[in-house]
Parts: structure tokens; C-alpha cells; sequence
């Protein structure tokens, strides 16, 4: 293996590849490594490999010069030949990134990369940079994947493992005397996972705030094409579903009961969000709250990646569960207020950590967080979260940003 010293003799402009992650609240959480590996290189050609669904998040991200994708089912030795390729015709296979400031070098590139670093944990994401011949391939030591790196960085000092408690544990940390909570280490969250792995190429590991952008433009043909431009009006985003099971979403009685007496004493309009299979949800809510004074567009599955972004940047507030979209919002600017149930906003929560633009609300249930895509128990840790909590962590958003 190269030592992480062999990597400062690089090459004053490398050409670097980061292997981005396959999930949209993870993509989001790599921002602040991505933007201290640009402040690290200002000179690199710095590309992001990324899963299809995922590449227009990063239209309009300073920190990265192209974007390469691959489709779903493409074979690891197709990308890895992709890679191999890079270079060989001028802005191929890859796109380049039209606000990234670096953007010039695509058409003069040399072919191959220097140096690859992979975010992903996967056995796969390794092979890929191995199969492209990439002669620097940095990633974090994982079974079956060391040796299709170059270095294999040790996991960091604060991190966490997410491990599903069964339901044995469940049931003895609930049985009384609840069991005493241990604090987390203040590094256990996500977004350092990735700034160590930057941090190995030299990079500063102090956290940043995840970031993302859309442009104005954006925002005005969003609003045009969903009937925004002519309301008035605060405008409040709702996003009910969660991809990655029931144990992470607030019942939709409480979003409903919320989302009322919130519109109520705001006077807000209402955009429900959500993908093809939230429509279900967003269309209860949608009927339960709808009457002649109220505004409300639900969006579930009408909405392209980057239409996504520039509504959730719109809205004055996000109540949503923990999602990805609730990381896009706070990347955005936009403030959430997150009911937590089976996950931790100590290891996944939206934004910087600490950050008091956001209200991340957790009940006392001692079993939480247990990291289960269902409630083998009463579902106490979201149903402990009140309507009422909610309300006000919404209201005390609007009242702070003085409006």
C-alpha cells in the first residue's frame, strides 16, 4: 500500500475521481469533504462518479468539475471501462459541471485519473476504481475490498456503527428501569466519516455545512410550472413519506393534525412532497385539509430532482420526516423540523451538526434509536412525539427568521 505521505508528490493539478454515494441523504452528507478536497486541490480536475438517479444533484456544486453516471444494473467491469476510457474524446463519457470553476480543463485533459477516493463502504465501489487502473484508490478498510485499494484508511476516532438492535434488546432496553443513555461522541455523525476520508488526502477534516445550489432561474420556472408565481403568502413544505419503512414516519394523523393548526396560525401555503409511492399519503393529507381558505399543491411524483430542490429551497420551512429530501432542504438553507424515531439526528441529522436553524425532535422511547425499517413493539418513540411539540417547533422557526 502507498503511504498517505506518496500522495502530496502528486502533481500540482491531479486529476481526482470521487466514487459518491447511492443515496440521496448520503450525497448530501459528502458536501462539506467534497468542499474541503476542493480547497485542498483549487487546481485538480475533480470528477464525482454517481449513480444516474442521483446526477443532477450535483448541477450548480462549485466543488465538482463533471459528473459521471452510471445506470442501474450497469456491471461493474462497464463502469470500470468508463473510467479507463476517460480522457480519450474531450467531455466524454462524463458531463461537465457548468458552475464549477475549474470547468476549462475538460476539454485538455489527459486520459485516466490519478488518484480515486471512494466514499462508499461496498465491496463494488472498490472494484470499480481497481477495474479502471486508477494508480491512487483511497477508501475506508472494509472485508473484501482492502485489496482493491492502495489505502485502506483505519476507521475515524468518533465513529458509530448503525447496527439494528433485535428484538431481544428491544424489549429488555424497554423493560423497567428504562436503561441509561450514553452519551455519542461529538464526531459521530456522518458527515465526519467522509471528511476523515478527504483528511487522508491532506485535506482539513473541520466540518462545513452540507451545501447545495440552485440557481434563480430554477426557482421562477418551478413556480411557474406548479402554479406558484402568482400566490402570495408564506409558502411550507410537508413531507410525510420515508423510503426506508414505517419505523421513520410520523403517523400521517399528527402530519394531518399539524399541518392544520399550523395553516391555521400562519395562513401558510402548503406543497406536499414525496416520490411515486407517497401518493397515497399526500393524497389523505391533501383531503383532510383542504377547504375553500386553504393552499395546498401536492407534489408526490410530479417533481424532477432539481424542480425537488428549487421548491424545497422556496419554502420557508420543511416538517418532514428523516429523509433524504430533509437533507436537501437544510443543504438549501431551508429550515426542518424532523420528528426522530428509529434513527439518530446525532449520527444523521440534517445540516451541520449542532446547527439551531433546525428543530430535530426525539421522544424519550429508551429503544431508540434502533435503526429497524419496523416497530416490533408500540412504535412509542414517534408516537411520543406530540402534535403540539411539533407545532410549536414550526412556529418558533417562522418567528425566528422574523417573518
Amino acid at each position: 500500500m502507498n503511504s498517505p505521505s506518496a500522495i502530496g508528490h502528486r502533481p500540482s493539478a491531479p486529476r481526482i475521481l470521487v466514487r459518491g454515494t447511492n443515496w440521496l441523504g448520503d450525497a448530501v452528507m459528502t458536501t462539506p469533504a467534497l468542499r474541503r478536497l476542493r480547497e485542498k486541490f483549487p487546481d485538480a480536475h475533480l470528477a464525482l462518479l454517481t449513480p444516474e438517479k442521483l446526477k443532477d444533484l450535483w448541477q450548480q456544486h462549485p466543488a465538482v468539475d463533471e459528473i459521471i453516471s452510471f445506470a442501474p444494473g450497469e456491471s461493474v467491469f462497464s463502469v470500470g471501462r468508463k473510467l479507463r476510457r476517460w480522457g480519450e474524446t474531450p467531455g466524454e463519457p462524463g458531463k461537465a459541471n457548468p458552475n464549477a470553476a475549474t470547468t476549462a480543463r475538460v476539454d485538455a485533459r489527459p486520459t485516466g485519473f490519478d488518484l480515486a477516493l471512494v466514499l462508499p463502504n461496498s465491496p463494488r465501489s472498490a472494484l470499480e476504481v481497481f477495474f479502471a487502473g486508477i494508480p491512487q484508490r483511497v477508501g475506508y478498510a472494509r472485508p473484501w475490498r482492502n485489496f482493491f485499494l492502495t489505502q485502506a484508511v483505519p476507521p475515524h476516532a468518533g465513529a458509530v456503527k448503525m447496527r439494528k438492535r433485535s428484538v431481544a434488546e428491544i424489549q429488555k432496553l424497554i423493560a423497567p428501569p428504562p436503561a441509561p443513555r450514553s452519551p455519542l461522541p461529538a464526531a459521530a455523525h456522518q458527515i465526519f466519516e467522509y471528511l476523515n476520508l478527504a483528511a487522508a488526502l491532506g485535506a482539513n477534516p473541520e466540518p462545513l455545512p452540507p451545501q447545495l445550489f440552485v440557481a434563480p432561474e430554477e426557482i421562477e420556472s418551478a413556480k411557474e410550472k406548479f402554479g406558484l408565481a402568482k400566490k402570495a403568502g408564506a409558502v411550507f413544505g410537508l413531507n410525510p413519506g420515508a423510503e426506508y419503512g414505517p419505523a421513520k414516519r410520523w403517523p400521517v394523523e399528527k402530519f394531518i393534525a399539524a399541518a392544520r393548526e399550523i395553516q391555521r396560525q400562519t395562513n401558510c401555503a402548503w406543497l406536499l412532497f414525496g416520490g411515486k409511492s407517497d401518493a397515497v399519503i399526500t393524497n389523505q393529507i391533501e383531503s383532510a385539509i383542504r377547504d375553500p381558505q386553504s393552499a395546498i399543491i401536492n407534489l408526490a411524483g410530479k417533481t424532477s430532482l432539481r424542480e425537488l430542490m428549487a421548491l424545497l429551497k422556496l419554502c420557508r420551512v420543511l416538517l418532514t420526516n428523516d429523509t433524504g429530501p430533509m437533507h436537501v432542504a437544510a443543504a438549501l438553507g431551508t429550515p426542518v423540523v424532523v420528528p426522530f424515531g428509529s434513527t439518530s439526528p446525532e449520527l444523521t441529522g440534517p445540516g451541520r451538526p449542532g446547527d439551531a436553524r433546525n428543530q430535530l425532535l426525539k421522544s424519550d422511547a429508551p429503544c431508540a434509536p434502533c435503526f429497524r425499517r419496523e416497530c416490533p413493539v408500540d412504535f412509542r418513540c414517534l408516537n411520543g412525539i406530540s402534535v403540539e411539540r411539533v407545532v410549536a417547533a414550526v412556529l418558533e422557526i417562522t418567528k425566528s427568521m422574523g417573518k
